[in-house]
């Protein structure tokens, strides 16, 4: 038996009435859904342009390559750093949204930046493949070259290699927590924290959260199906899935950066990703979790103005502010 769902924030809830195009545009069929979430991302906002990203000369904006060993092709990054200090500044490193099945290097950068100009803090954003042209593990091994990458460059990059924050939201949450995995299993860049907004981390989509919201919000579980398929075929929801490609299925969360996680109480994602803080913290590890009530997936981004939005947005700055005096 599936139980009522948590009602929205009323702020919330007048924004989800105005959304056109529903939880699933295009059908029922991937091959459907894809192309039209595509569509309507391209078209929800205007491009953002460098100028936009220098923000009247407060970020230094420069387009990268990341090389990748034994392979024919480089990774593109944006490097935004601020120009009001000289020296080495802390960095977050951020991964892009879009349900693993759309976006770029500048999807989300605004608000990634939002957080930055308050903190002195540059921000490198990879831009990593697809599914489902790319499938696992393709996407995340993009995000963690292109991390190794800019840890190994922190000089020439101005950033300090001590301070690096892998994060991300929705899908870039997910592949920012399976990236922070990669880093400790493989020991590679030493990250100072981990930001894990709203993340997508369950392949398996069938906690009470996700049978609640189904049909209800921006992401349900119907479209969430389509995305993890695109990433992983027919092993999704399978016994063999890889903690790096959905990081709910990691046996150790032990040895992590310190962790931030947010998620809202009328969302898809709530169950697992509070699921994952418990484990963190079962771990002995360090993690922050707010769970946002009435929130709806991704709702600091499509209500900005609402109360809620505001101390969503308020607190990640307030974790990273600590996190770096330490």
């Amino acid at each position: 038996m599936v139980e009522p769902p948590p009602p929205f924030d009323p702020e919330l809830a007048a924004v989800l009435d105005a959304i056109a195009g529903g939880p699933a545009p295009g059908g029922t069929r991937a091959d459907g859904v894809i192309p039209a979430l595509r569509e309507a991302h391209e078209s929800s906002a205007p491009p953002v342009t460098v100028e936009d990203l220098c923000r009247d000369g407060a970020f230094e904006v420069t387009e990268r390559d990341a090389f990748m060993p034994g392979e024919s092709r480089d990774i593109p990054l944006l490097a935004c750093r601020p120009t009001t200090s000289a020296g080495a500044v802390p960095c977050l490193y951020s991964i892009h949204g879009g349900g693993l099945i759309m976006g770029d290097r500048k999807t989300g950068i605004t608000g990634m930046l939002d957080i930055a100009e308050k903190l002195c803090m540059a921000v490198v954003s990879v831009e990593y493949r697809l599914a489902p042209e790319t499938p696992c593990p393709g996407p995340v091994e993009d995000c963690y070259a292109g991390l190794a990458w800019t840890a190994r460059n922190a000089s020439e990059l101005g950033l300090d290699p001590e301070r690096i924050v892998v994060a991300g939201g929705s899908a870039g949450g997910g592949l920012a927590a399976a990236t922070a995995l990669l880093a400790r299993d493989r020991g590679g860049p030493a990250l100072a924290g981990q930001l894990l907004m709203c993340p997508m981390l369950d392949d398996r989509n069938d906690s009470p959260s996700a049978l609640q919201m189904a049909g209800r919000g921006v992401w349900d579980r119907h479209v969430n199906e389509i995305a993890w398929t695109a990433l992983l075929g027919g092993a999704r929801g399978g016994p063999g899935v890889s903690g790096y490609a959905a990081p709910a299925r990691a046996a150790d969360l032990s040895g992590l950066p310190p962790a931030y996680l947010d998620v809202g109480s009328a969302e898809t994602f709530r169950d697992e990703t509070v699921a994952y803080a418990s484990r963190i913290w079962r771990a002995g590890g360090d993690a922050e979790l707010h769970v946002w009530p009435g929130g709806f997936h991704a709702f600091a981004g499509f209500a900005p103005g609402a109360a809620l939005s505001r101390d969503a947005r308020d607190a990640p700055v307030a974790w990273l502010r600590r996190l770096l005096a330490r």
